[in-house]
Protein backbone atom coordinates (compact mmCIF):
# COMPACT_ATOMS: atom_id res chain seq x y z
CA UNK A 1 0.00 0.00 0.00
CA UNK A 2 1.04 3.77 -0.39
CA UNK A 3 0.72 6.18 1.42
CA UNK A 4 -0.68 9.24 0.25
CA UNK A 5 -0.41 12.88 1.06
CA UNK A 6 -3.30 14.61 2.52
CA UNK A 7 -5.70 16.27 -0.30
CA UNK A 8 -4.82 19.33 1.87
CA UNK A 9 -1.25 18.84 0.89
CA UNK A 10 -1.75 17.75 -2.89
CA UNK A 11 -4.44 21.02 -3.76
CA UNK A 12 -1.67 23.30 -1.71
CA UNK A 13 1.32 21.98 -3.92
CA UNK A 14 -1.13 22.27 -7.32
CA UNK A 15 -1.91 25.80 -6.01
CA UNK A 16 2.19 26.53 -5.65
CA UNK A 17 2.64 25.41 -8.73
CA UNK A 18 0.07 27.17 -10.71
CA UNK A 19 1.28 30.29 -8.55
CA UNK A 20 5.04 29.91 -10.32
CA UNK A 21 3.47 29.21 -13.31
CA UNK A 22 1.26 32.35 -12.67
CA UNK A 23 4.94 34.60 -11.98
CA UNK A 24 6.78 32.86 -15.29
CA UNK A 25 4.87 35.73 -17.21
CA UNK A 26 3.75 38.47 -14.98
CA UNK A 27 7.50 40.16 -15.81
CA UNK A 28 6.41 40.37 -19.88
CA UNK A 29 8.43 44.04 -20.56
CA UNK A 30 7.07 44.34 -23.91
CA UNK A 31 4.54 42.45 -26.17
CA UNK A 32 3.84 38.47 -26.23
CA UNK A 33 4.71 37.19 -29.93
CA UNK A 34 4.88 34.17 -31.64
CA UNK A 35 7.65 32.64 -33.58
CA UNK A 36 6.91 29.28 -35.49
CA UNK A 37 10.13 27.39 -36.22
CA UNK A 38 10.25 23.64 -37.26
CA UNK A 39 6.48 23.31 -36.84
CA UNK A 40 6.39 24.68 -33.55
CA UNK A 41 5.27 27.73 -31.89
CA UNK A 42 6.84 29.37 -29.11
CA UNK A 43 5.92 32.93 -27.43
CA UNK A 44 8.45 35.46 -27.03
CA UNK A 45 8.43 38.52 -24.94
CA UNK A 46 9.27 41.41 -27.51
CA UNK A 47 10.52 45.02 -26.24
CA UNK A 48 12.92 48.21 -26.93
CA UNK A 49 15.70 48.76 -25.54
CA UNK A 50 17.15 51.77 -27.15
CA UNK A 51 16.52 51.59 -30.60
CA UNK A 52 17.16 47.55 -30.11
CA UNK A 53 14.52 45.33 -30.34
CA UNK A 54 14.72 42.73 -28.15
CA UNK A 55 13.33 39.21 -27.45
CA UNK A 56 13.08 36.94 -24.44
CA UNK A 57 11.81 33.11 -24.51
CA UNK A 58 8.40 32.62 -22.65
CA UNK A 59 7.52 28.82 -23.47
CA UNK A 60 5.79 26.75 -26.02
CA UNK A 61 2.95 27.47 -26.96
CA UNK A 62 -0.33 25.43 -25.37
CA UNK A 63 -4.01 26.29 -24.20
CA UNK A 64 -2.08 27.16 -20.33
CA UNK A 65 0.16 29.55 -21.42
CA UNK A 66 -2.09 31.33 -23.97
CA UNK A 67 -4.51 32.06 -21.23
CA UNK A 68 -1.62 33.56 -18.30
CA UNK A 69 -0.55 35.51 -21.59
CA UNK A 70 -3.77 36.89 -21.75
CA UNK A 71 -3.98 38.06 -18.20
CA UNK A 72 0.14 39.01 -17.69
CA UNK A 73 -1.25 42.35 -16.85
CA UNK A 74 -3.13 41.43 -13.97
CA UNK A 75 -0.66 39.05 -12.94
CA UNK A 76 2.17 41.69 -12.55
CA UNK A 77 -0.19 43.43 -10.36
CA UNK A 78 -0.86 40.85 -7.74
CA UNK A 79 2.79 39.67 -8.29
CA UNK A 80 3.11 40.71 -4.41
CA UNK A 81 -0.17 38.69 -2.90
CA UNK A 82 1.05 35.84 -4.82
CA UNK A 83 4.57 36.07 -3.09
CA UNK A 84 3.48 35.58 -0.19
CA UNK A 85 0.60 33.05 -0.29
CA UNK A 86 3.77 30.84 -2.06
CA UNK A 87 5.86 31.47 1.19
CA UNK A 88 2.30 29.89 3.27
CA UNK A 89 1.83 26.87 1.07
CA UNK A 90 5.57 26.24 1.61
CA UNK A 91 4.97 25.77 4.86
CA UNK A 92 2.09 24.31 5.23
CA UNK A 93 3.63 21.50 2.76
CA UNK A 94 6.69 21.33 5.35
CA UNK A 95 4.45 20.63 8.01
CA UNK A 96 3.04 17.93 5.70
CA UNK A 97 6.20 16.44 5.80
CA UNK A 98 6.87 16.84 2.54
CA UNK A 99 11.01 16.35 1.37
CA UNK A 100 12.43 19.69 1.60
CA UNK A 101 15.68 20.73 0.29
CA UNK A 102 19.01 21.65 1.95
CA UNK A 103 19.46 25.29 1.79
CA UNK A 104 22.65 24.72 -0.89
CA UNK A 105 20.66 23.10 -3.17
CA UNK A 106 17.77 25.22 -2.80
CA UNK A 107 19.35 28.39 -3.43
CA UNK A 108 21.61 26.64 -6.13
CA UNK A 109 18.20 25.80 -7.89
CA UNK A 110 16.46 29.23 -7.18
CA UNK A 111 19.67 30.88 -9.28
CA UNK A 112 19.61 28.76 -12.21
CA UNK A 113 15.69 29.25 -12.58
CA UNK A 114 16.67 32.99 -12.04
CA UNK A 115 19.17 32.87 -14.82
CA UNK A 116 16.67 30.79 -17.16
CA UNK A 117 17.94 27.44 -17.09
CA UNK A 118 14.61 25.75 -17.04
CA UNK A 119 12.54 28.73 -18.94
CA UNK A 120 15.27 27.68 -21.27
CA UNK A 121 14.45 23.92 -21.73
CA UNK A 122 16.68 22.75 -18.31
CA UNK A 123 15.30 19.31 -17.30
CA UNK A 124 16.16 18.20 -14.18
CA UNK A 125 16.83 14.98 -14.22
CA UNK A 126 18.53 11.74 -11.74
CA UNK A 127 17.17 11.36 -7.94
CA UNK A 128 16.60 14.99 -7.39
CA UNK A 129 13.66 14.77 -10.30
CA UNK A 130 12.31 11.69 -8.76
CA UNK A 131 11.80 13.02 -5.28
CA UNK A 132 9.96 15.74 -6.83
CA UNK A 133 7.16 13.71 -8.10
CA UNK A 134 6.36 13.17 -4.47
CA UNK A 135 4.10 16.49 -5.26
CA UNK A 136 3.06 15.98 -8.53
CA UNK A 137 1.74 12.49 -7.57
CA UNK A 138 0.75 13.33 -4.14
CA UNK A 139 2.46 10.29 -2.57
CA UNK A 140 4.91 10.03 0.32
CA UNK A 141 8.32 8.19 -0.71
CA UNK A 142 10.39 5.90 1.75
CA UNK A 143 13.17 8.21 2.46
CA UNK A 144 16.25 6.00 2.27
CA UNK A 145 14.86 5.85 -1.90
CA UNK A 146 14.90 9.12 -2.36
CA UNK A 147 17.74 10.41 -0.11
CA UNK A 148 18.85 13.34 -1.51
CA UNK A 149 22.30 12.91 -3.50
CA UNK A 150 24.73 15.93 -4.19
CA UNK A 151 24.36 15.48 -7.78
CA UNK A 152 22.50 17.54 -9.75
CA UNK A 153 22.01 16.57 -13.20
CA UNK A 154 20.55 19.06 -15.90
CA UNK A 155 18.84 17.47 -19.89
CA UNK A 156 18.67 19.75 -22.33
CA UNK A 157 18.09 18.99 -26.30
CA UNK A 158 20.65 20.94 -28.35
CA UNK A 159 18.91 21.26 -30.96
CA UNK A 160 15.99 23.12 -28.80
CA UNK A 161 18.29 25.05 -27.21
CA UNK A 162 20.20 26.51 -30.65
CA UNK A 163 16.80 27.33 -32.20
CA UNK A 164 14.98 29.54 -29.04
CA UNK A 165 17.79 32.26 -29.83
CA UNK A 166 18.10 33.53 -26.44
CA UNK A 167 20.29 32.41 -23.41
CA UNK A 168 21.10 32.45 -19.98
CA UNK A 169 21.08 35.88 -18.05
CA UNK A 170 23.20 36.00 -15.79
CA UNK A 171 25.87 33.69 -17.64
CA UNK A 172 25.79 30.08 -15.68
CA UNK A 173 29.45 30.34 -15.51
CA UNK A 174 28.42 33.88 -13.02
CA UNK A 175 26.03 32.01 -11.04
CA UNK A 176 28.26 29.11 -10.61
CA UNK A 177 31.12 31.70 -9.84
CA UNK A 178 28.97 33.48 -7.35
CA UNK A 179 28.22 30.35 -5.70
CA UNK A 180 31.51 28.64 -5.28
CA UNK A 181 31.54 26.08 -7.77
CA UNK A 182 34.41 25.54 -10.03
CA UNK A 183 34.75 23.72 -13.62
CA UNK A 184 35.70 20.08 -13.29
CA UNK A 185 38.79 18.58 -15.85
CA UNK A 186 37.56 17.54 -18.96
CA UNK A 187 38.48 14.91 -21.39
CA UNK A 188 38.00 18.12 -23.67
CA UNK A 189 40.41 20.66 -23.33
CA UNK A 190 38.68 23.85 -22.72
CA UNK A 191 35.17 22.35 -22.60
CA UNK A 192 33.41 22.59 -19.52
CA UNK A 193 30.22 19.54 -18.59
CA UNK A 194 30.77 19.48 -15.19
CA UNK A 195 30.94 22.18 -12.30
CA UNK A 196 31.75 21.30 -8.25
CA UNK A 197 31.52 23.20 -5.61
CA UNK A 198 34.44 24.14 -3.70
CA UNK A 199 32.85 24.38 -0.18
CA UNK A 200 30.46 21.21 -0.55
CA UNK A 201 29.90 18.02 -2.26
CA UNK A 202 27.51 19.58 -4.74
CA UNK A 203 28.02 18.42 -7.98
CA UNK A 204 26.35 19.76 -11.18
CA UNK A 205 26.22 17.56 -14.67
CA UNK A 206 24.81 18.93 -17.98
CA UNK A 207 23.10 16.03 -20.31
CA UNK A 208 22.44 16.22 -23.79
CA UNK A 209 20.84 13.51 -25.75
CA UNK A 210 23.05 11.74 -28.58
CA UNK A 211 21.44 10.93 -31.82
CA UNK A 212 24.80 9.13 -33.12
CA UNK A 213 27.09 6.98 -32.47
CA UNK A 214 29.36 8.33 -30.01
CA UNK A 215 28.13 9.81 -26.59
CA UNK A 216 30.67 13.33 -26.55
CA UNK A 217 30.10 16.74 -25.79
CA UNK A 218 27.58 18.85 -27.50
CA UNK A 219 27.01 22.86 -26.96
CA UNK A 220 23.32 23.85 -25.44
CA UNK A 221 23.74 27.66 -26.63
CA UNK A 222 20.76 28.65 -25.09
CA UNK A 223 22.54 28.08 -21.09
CA UNK A 224 26.07 28.82 -22.92
CA UNK A 225 28.00 25.14 -21.45
CA UNK A 226 28.41 22.06 -22.77
CA UNK A 227 26.92 18.67 -21.78
CA UNK A 228 27.54 14.99 -21.81
CA UNK A 229 25.93 13.44 -24.86
CA UNK A 230 23.88 10.22 -23.69
CA UNK A 231 21.91 7.79 -26.05
CA UNK A 232 18.19 7.35 -24.55
CA UNK A 233 17.85 10.56 -22.57
CA UNK A 234 15.81 11.70 -25.89
CA UNK A 235 12.91 9.13 -24.47
CA UNK A 236 13.28 10.87 -21.08
CA UNK A 237 13.32 14.77 -21.38
CA UNK A 238 10.22 14.53 -24.35
CA UNK A 239 7.46 16.96 -23.28
CA UNK A 240 8.72 17.25 -19.88
CA UNK A 241 6.79 18.83 -16.96
CA UNK A 242 6.83 21.54 -14.49
CA UNK A 243 7.67 20.91 -10.83
CA UNK A 244 7.41 23.10 -7.70
CA UNK A 245 10.72 23.32 -5.65
CA UNK A 246 9.73 23.82 -1.84
CA UNK A 247 12.44 26.31 -1.22
CA UNK A 248 11.44 29.74 0.41
CA UNK A 249 8.24 30.85 -1.77
CA UNK A 250 9.05 27.94 -4.19
CA UNK A 251 10.91 28.02 -7.63
CA UNK A 252 9.54 26.61 -10.78
CA UNK A 253 11.69 23.65 -12.31
CA UNK A 254 11.02 20.94 -15.18
CA UNK A 255 11.39 17.33 -14.75
CA UNK A 256 10.38 14.25 -16.69
CA UNK A 257 7.28 13.09 -16.64
CA UNK A 258 6.95 10.23 -14.32
CA UNK A 259 6.28 7.40 -16.82
CA UNK A 260 9.31 8.27 -18.86
CA UNK A 261 10.98 8.57 -15.81
CA UNK A 262 9.95 5.15 -14.74
CA UNK A 263 10.70 3.22 -18.27
CA UNK A 264 13.50 5.03 -18.50
CA UNK A 265 15.03 3.99 -15.44
CA UNK A 266 14.73 -0.22 -16.72
CA UNK A 267 17.31 1.15 -19.42
CA UNK A 268 19.75 2.90 -16.85
CA UNK A 269 19.95 0.03 -14.56
CA UNK A 270 20.89 -2.05 -17.56
CA UNK A 271 23.68 0.03 -18.37
CA UNK A 272 25.52 0.39 -14.77
CA UNK A 273 26.90 -2.92 -13.66
CA UNK A 274 30.19 -2.73 -11.86
CA UNK A 275 31.55 -0.95 -8.91
CA UNK A 276 29.64 2.08 -7.51
CA UNK A 277 27.67 1.65 -10.47
CA UNK A 278 26.10 -1.94 -9.68
CA UNK A 279 24.80 0.19 -6.57
CA UNK A 280 23.00 2.63 -8.24
CA UNK A 281 21.71 0.55 -10.54
CA UNK A 282 19.77 -1.18 -7.74
CA UNK A 283 18.50 2.25 -6.72
CA UNK A 284 17.77 2.95 -10.54
CA UNK A 285 15.54 -0.44 -10.32
CA UNK A 286 13.69 0.42 -6.58
CA UNK A 287 12.71 3.92 -8.02
CA UNK A 288 11.27 2.57 -11.22
CA UNK A 289 9.28 -0.05 -9.60
CA UNK A 290 8.16 1.79 -6.98
CA UNK A 291 6.88 4.62 -9.60
CA UNK A 292 5.76 1.47 -12.14
CA UNK A 293 3.60 0.21 -9.08
CA UNK A 294 2.23 3.50 -8.34
CA UNK A 295 1.65 4.28 -11.51
CA UNK A 296 0.03 1.11 -12.70
CA UNK A 297 -3.13 1.77 -10.19
CA UNK A 298 -3.11 5.99 -11.04
CA UNK A 299 -2.41 6.31 -14.47
CA UNK A 300 -2.24 3.15 -16.59
CA UNK A 301 -2.89 4.56 -19.82
CA UNK A 302 -0.34 7.05 -19.70
CA UNK A 303 2.02 4.00 -18.11
CA UNK A 304 1.72 1.62 -21.37
CA UNK A 305 1.90 4.39 -23.78
CA UNK A 306 5.50 5.21 -22.36
CA UNK A 307 6.33 1.47 -22.10
CA UNK A 308 4.90 0.82 -25.79
CA UNK A 309 6.79 3.75 -27.51
CA UNK A 310 10.47 2.96 -25.59
CA UNK A 311 9.77 -0.88 -26.69
CA UNK A 312 9.48 0.41 -30.09
CA UNK A 313 12.14 2.17 -30.26
CA UNK A 314 14.39 -0.99 -31.51
CA UNK A 315 16.03 -4.03 -30.04
CA UNK A 316 19.17 -2.38 -28.34
CA UNK A 317 15.93 -0.50 -26.30
CA UNK A 318 13.66 -3.90 -25.75
CA UNK A 319 16.80 -5.50 -24.59
CA UNK A 320 18.45 -3.37 -21.91
CA UNK A 321 14.36 -2.96 -20.39
CA UNK A 322 14.20 -6.37 -20.72
CA UNK A 323 17.15 -7.40 -18.86
CA UNK A 324 16.29 -5.21 -16.16
CA UNK A 325 12.69 -6.48 -16.13
CA UNK A 326 14.18 -10.19 -15.63
CA UNK A 327 15.39 -8.76 -12.29
CA UNK A 328 12.19 -7.58 -11.26
CA UNK A 329 9.23 -10.29 -11.82
CA UNK A 330 6.47 -8.23 -10.43
CA UNK A 331 7.09 -5.17 -11.83
CA UNK A 332 7.44 -7.06 -15.32
CA UNK A 333 3.92 -8.45 -14.35
CA UNK A 334 2.08 -5.02 -13.80
CA UNK A 335 3.54 -3.69 -17.33
CA UNK A 336 2.44 -6.60 -19.26
CA UNK A 337 -0.92 -6.06 -17.74
CA UNK A 338 -0.33 -1.66 -18.58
Amino acid sequence: MFQRHSSIAHAAYHDLLRSLQDDAVSDIRGTPTRVERNGKTYWYDTYRVGTDVKKRYIGEDSDALRARLTNHNTLKTDADVRRKARTRLVRLLRAESFLGLDAATGSLLAAMAAAGVFRLGGTIVGTHAFRLYEGELGVRFDLDMAAQTDDIDIASFSRLSLALEDAAAPPLEQVFRDLSFTPQPSLHVGRTWRWKQTRGNTLVEFLTPSFEADEGLRELPALGVDAQALHHLNYLIAAPIKAAVTYRSGVLVQIPQPERFAIHKLIVANRRRTGDDALKSEKDRRQAAFLIEFLAQDRPDELRDAYEDAMSRGPKWRERIEASLERMPATAALLRQA
